[in-house]
């Protein structure tokens, strides 16, 4: 892997693959010398079994090799302070944003827009994992709805940024930079 800075965006629905995907990527750009950094996003919760057991899987995936780091905020910052030979691989964009969910319009499109920012203006190898929501019905409720339009507005921001983009759906990997043509956001 090159030691030039990029972007990568995984994408795909649950259960699809992305997350291995994204850590073979992360294992190729270790081998090239990069430090890889895991960001975890989720808030750790040792009650909620059923996500503590999630959580282990993922940790078991990981080369010990590999440092992991618990951001489910302040994603930004961890960003802009990781250096050039680094590389953080961000799992996940949609569990990030669920954790301030309850942010009204303008602290959200300020949030949105310091990661987006930090994205942009990175100096290290980013390779960030989104869900992909919008694909079945419409949830019935508002915070539901909510979730799924900010997500879907933010992977595809995003999305514009990235070197490479990634679709995962069925276990198998598409390069949608290769193969797509990319709008305009």
């Amino acid at each position: 892997m090159s030691s030039t800075p990029s972007t990568v965006l995984v994408t795909g629905p649950s259960r699809s693959g992305k997350s291995e995907w994204a850590e073979r990527l992360a294992a190729g750009y270790e081998h090239g010398g990069h430090i890889v950094t895991y960001v975890a996003t989720s808030i750790l919760d040792s009650s909620n079994r059923e996500w503590a057991e999630r959580v282990e899987r993922h940790r078991q995936r990981r080369p010990p090799s590999w440092k992991t780091c618990h951001v489910p905020t302040d994603l930004p910052s961890t960003i802009q302070t990781a250096g050039e030979m680094e590389c953080l691989l961000i799992d996940s964009l949609g569990t990030w944003l669920a954790n301030g969910l309850d942010a009204n319009e303008d602290q959200w499109a300020q949030q949105q827009q310091g990661l987006l920012d930090a994205i942009a203006h990175s100096c290290c190898t980013l390779i960030v994992v989104a869900e992909e929501t919008g694909w079945g019905v419409v949830p019935a409720y508002p915070a539901g709805r909510l979730f799924r339009d900010r997500l879907g507005t933010l992977t595809r921001h995003v999305g514009a940024i990235a070197d490479t983009t990634y679709l995962v759906t069925a276990g198998h990997v598409l390069n949608l930079s290769a193969l797509g043509i990319h709008l305009d956001t």
